[in-house]
């Protein structure tokens, strides 16, 4: 009905939505005091065409009106434009209807009537904030993106652009297409997998087959049936005939993962079967021919595997062509933060939730810890936070939660975090100021980050982990000198 904006020169905008004429009255006056433009609809269809006209920070909707019903515009404001934060305004009464807004509409929070004038421009501000972090997160994925083309910041199914990850790629783009074996070392969550399927992916024979086996997880005495396949009757339960591993990856790779945990005696048969590409079925006096690119991996140390007698040295010499080393995530700088946000929005969108990433405190310790379970246990906390917590925002308190770490914990990677970003501020500054000078903080501040970002090349989210703040803290200061400067 009334689509006036109030203020038309704040960069702010929210829309309301109400069929009740008296409700929109007193929100207009009530949003004079409010540092936002507020814009003014007595239907749905009135709403979105609004929105469609307007770039539009937060929607709050009554939920019963007629024709379109507030869930039900709340559900379209959703799905047109994703990024608006959205509210209800409802009755003490209106629970079923709450529910559905949240369900279908994915609201941020809701206003009940009658409301307190204070806490109303409180929850105002708050949605206000929520959407500004949501801008920062968006402003920071399109750096990350434009920063690919000096630097990978994934490759395949892997998410990171450290150093170390870095050397990973090179090898794995240099080795794949090549016929050589290839022998993946690392801890437990590394990537091991993921890394083989890499060498698949960029190999000539990605149109084959990939067939991986976990050593580890097969019953020795069920193993070589696994690797080669039988016959039916060769073993007690072997009611049919079965290929194997090695006949399905015929043409393809064969991936052996956990290879120590492979019994030293069948250790002997897969050593021949790699030298010669023959092999026969159990039960079986037929020999049979495969062409199979191999690819094998450990999480134990090799060498060490072999003095323990769990490897035999001619096998690994015989796989160890080229060797790819995964790095323990804590090797990986700044990209358990890349890892996090990125695990938070699979799980946010599996789970129909909005989280729009993490607190300064919670990025710290993402980046402090040293994760001994690697970017699986990452992951599985990422995906526990998602089901216990509400969001937007994930909390130190979240993560210390899923972890079940002490409060001690928390407070020793706090205090690293600290220790970290004083000395590096006072390394960068010492560089630049005289002994002698007083300098005011703000110089000294904006000095130490202009050194970061030179020393990064302009990375903004390596800059932030060097630093230890959070990288949509360094945007608002980049923007605030911008603007100063402008």
């Amino acid at each position: 009905m009334d689509s006036t904006i109030n203020k038309p020169d704040h960069s702010s905008t929210i829309l309301f939505v109400d069929d009740d004429a008296a409700i929109l009255a007193s929100l207009k006056r009530l949003t004079r005091i409010i540092d936002s433009a507020c814009l003014f609809a007595s239907s749905g269809a009135e709403g979105l065409r609004i929105l469609a006209e307007n770039t539009v920070d937060v929607v709050v909707s009554d939920m019963k009106m007629p024709e379109m019903s507030g869930v039900e515009f709340l559900a379209q404001v959703a799905n047109l434009y994703p990024e608006t934060v959205r509210m209800a305004l409802t009755g003490f009464t209106d629970s079923d209807m709450v529910m559905g807004a949240i369900n279908d509409g994915r609201i941020w929070g809701y206003l009940q009537k009658p409301w307190d004038n204070q806490q109303l421009v409180i929850s105002l501000e708050q949605a206000l904030f929520t959407r500004k972090l949501m801008l920062e997160r968006l402003i920071l994925q399109q750096t990350v993106r434009g920063l690919e083309q000096f630097n990978k910041s994934g490759f395949q199914e892997f998410i990171g652009d450290s150093s170390a990850m870095q050397v990973v790629y090179h090898f794995i783009e240099t080795a794949a297409p090549s016929n050589a074996s290839i022998f993946i070392t690392g801890r437990s969550g590394t990537g091991k997998e993921l890394a083989a399927r890499a060498i698949h992916q960029c190999s000539k024979r990605n149109q084959g087959p990939m067939i991986a086996l976990n050593c580890a997880a097969i019953p020795t005495d069920l193993l070589e049936s696994e690797v080669f396949g039988h016959l039916k009757g060769a073993f007690t339960g072997a009611i049919t005939h079965r290929d194997g591993a090695a006949t399905l990856a015929d043409g393809g790779t064969l991936f052996l993962d956990e290879l120590a945990e492979m019994d030293i005696t069948l250790q002997s048969k897969l050593l021949r079967f790699i030298q010669t590409g023959n092999f026969q079925k159990v039960g079986s006096s037929k020999t049979e021919h495969v062409d199979i690119r191999f690819v094998c991996a450990t999480n134990k140390n090799p060498l060490q595997a072999i003095d323990q007698g769990l490897l035999r040295e001619d096998l690994y010499y015989r796989l160890n062509v080229i060797s790819i080393d995964m790095p323990e995530l804590k090797d990986r700088d700044w990209d358990s933060l890349l890892l996090a946000s990125t695990f938070l929005q699979k799980f946010a969108n599996a789970e129909d939730k909005m989280f729009i990433g993490f607190s300064e405190e919670a990025e710290q310790l993402i980046r402090n810890y040293p994760w001994p379970g690697n970017v699986r246990q990452l992951e599985n906390c990422i995906n526990s936070i998602v089901i216990m917590s509400h969001g937007p925002l994930v909390s130190a308190a979240d993560i210390t939660q899923a972890l079940h770490m002490s409060s001690d914990e928390l407070l020793q990677y706090q205090k690293h975090s600290t220790i970290a970003a004083i000395n590096l501020s006072a390394q960068l500054v010492s560089n630049t100021a005289p002994a002698a000078a007083i300098i005011p903080l703000s110089d000294v501040e904006r000095n130490a980050i202009e050194q970061a970002l030179s020393y990064c090349h302009g990375n903004v989210v390596k800059t932030a982990s060097l630093l230890a703040v959070s990288p949509s803290t360094l945007y608002r200061k980049i923007q605030s000198w911008e603007s100063t400067s402008g």
